[in-house]
């Protein structure tokens, strides 16, 4: 039998009469961690921590809004259909886009008005959220949620029938996508402490590094993922969410460390930009039909026509197909999840 990661039998556990759920834990312990690390990097910039913990206290449950919020505006489908469902949020159901931007925009807020050092803040803080991101993707473990394609690799993962995607039910293994990330955080986190440390980065450049590099890795994500999603040309709403800021945090680094009106650029219009960029892209996307993915959902279409003998002719068709193609390529290697017919 194939060595797999087997899925949690349970997704908490009782202390007392209560039920503590492992998303829940996990993100408490998330925002210790950022706080701690924060904390002892701003520090020694000869900041105060009464200032990290200020914008602690605005900004993670800022975060957790936004998140929510971004969930229910992509995926309402997935919501509980009860009264409670839009606030269970111990089911999951919190999208990192949304949490970001809210919780940056309150935390700049509080660093604009006690007149804080707001780029060499966020320079200080990056770090810290790569790592309550890693923590966080535990609970996705837990819930059995945030997983890739089926396979036989030795490190896939385990998933119950009740949690497996329509399409993909006689399979049970998947790629660990959320692991995927996990390790992916942590290794960005170190190289931003490293960066700081052994080379001159024009604050907030690090900030602007922790967006691009955590936007890169999601649109590799986003390509491998098969969970329910709203799709836009055959791809999911989040790979173009990914690609938009990923380009945005390449070019607010390069404009960073040009030189330009930097603390105009952050205090005035660089994280609030962020911001918008991912209103637009949760806009495009809320008008796109809901359905889950399966094995063949996004590239069937595209090369049914070309069996047909119908060539793309239009640079909207042609974008698709190349898109397609690419995430094609990509599963290929795996003999468990071949591409479409």
């Amino acid at each position: 039998m194939v060595a797999v990661i087997p899925s949690p039998s349970s997704n908490g556990f009782h202390l007392g009469p209560l039920l503590v759920h492992a998303y829940g834990l996990a993100y408490v312990v998330a925002v210790l961690a950022a706080v701690v690390l924060t904390t002892r990097r701003w520090e020694v910039r000869g900041g105060s921590r009464e200032l990290v913990y200020e914008v602690a206290l605005f900004g993670f449950p800022a975060g957790l809004i936004g998140g929510r919020l971004y969930f229910l505006a992509t995926s309402w489908n997935e919501v509980p259909d009860h009264w409670w469902g839009p606030f269970a949020i111990w089911k999951g159901g919190l999208g990192i886009w949304g949490g970001i931007a809210l919780g940056t925009l309150a935390g700049v807020w509080v660093l604009h008005r006690r007149r804080a050092d707001i780029p060499r803040f966020l320079d200080a803080a990056a770090p810290g959220l790569l790592v309550a991101q890693a923590i966080g993707r535990v609970g996705n473990y837990f819930n059995q949620e945030l997983f890739g394609g089926p396979t036989n690799l030795p490190w896939g993962i385990h998933i119950d029938p009740a949690n497996r995607p329509a399409g993909y039910a006689h399979y049970t293994t998947f790629q660990p996508t959320f692991l995927y990330e996990l390790i992916w955080n942590l290794a960005l986190a170190a190289a931003l402490i490293w960066l700081g440390r052994h080379r001159q980065i024009r604050a907030p450049g690090l900030f602007a590094l922790y967006v691009a590099g955590y936007s890169g890795f999601r649109i590799f994500e986003e390509l491998l993922r098969v969970d329910p999603a709203h799709h836009i040309l055959g791809l999911r709403l989040n790979f173009f969410v990914a690609v938009l800021l990923f380009a945005a945090g390449l070019a607010w680094f390069a404009r960073i460390q040009r030189g330009g009106a930097t603390r105009r650029l952050v205090s005035r219009g660089g994280p609030a930009a962020l911001g918008v960029a991912w209103l637009a892209c949760v806009l495009a996307g809320c008008g796109q039909a809901h359905r889950p993915e399966t094995a063949s959902s996004a590239p069937a279409p595209l090369l049914r026509a070309s069996t047909a003998g119908r060539e793309p002719t239009t640079p909207r068709q042609l974008l698709v197909v190349d898109l397609s193609q690419m995430r094609t390529a990509m599963r290929r290697a795996d003999p468990v999840h071949p591409p479409g017919p």
